[in-house]
């Protein structure tokens, strides 16, 4: 299985401006230097964010169908940290915070479950350079 996405760019880091778009021709939008601080567009620490929230969703939902439940609702926030080095930018942290409506589990085999998923998704896997922490909650109801 492979998956495509494409960068164009033109300009100088700090004015120039480019498009990032998926292969799947889902997403396609506009990215800046600029765009990291104001909002302007996307950016790739927020599209590592979107895949790796996504990732870890679908893999607990996996551990948790196999230990036998059925998760009412998953969400999952990913807060990418993007820290200025003398060597430049880096990504340090990711913070992925999870809240979970799961019909009968109890909290120690939740936590063991989501901890799993966290430590196994492909993402996390490749990322395995970053510190990665996870905030998991089970809640009675996912608001949506």
């Amino acid at each position: 299985m492979k998956r495509h996405a494409e960068a164009q760019w033109s300009g100088p880091v700090e004015t120039g401006q480019g498009t990032l778009a998926l292969g799947s021709k889902t997403f396609s939008g506009p990215y800046s230097f600029k765009g990291r601080n104001d909002g302007s567009g996307t950016n790739p620490e927020e599209l590592i964010g979107a895949a790796h929230a996504g990732c870890f969703t679908m893999a607990l939902s996996s551990r948790l169908t196999q230990a036998g439940y059925t998760p009412q609702g998953l969400v999952t926030t990913a807060t990418v940290h993007l820290t200025a080095t003398p060597a430049g930018f880096r990504i340090p942290t990711i913070e992925l915070a999870t809240q979970a409506s799961v019909p009968g589990i109890n909290e120690q085999e939740f936590q063991e479950l989501a901890q799993l998923a966290k430590e196994n998704c492909p993402v996390s896997v490749a990322l395995s350079g970053v510190e990665i922490t996870l905030d998991a909650a089970l809640v009675e109801a996912v608001a949506s």
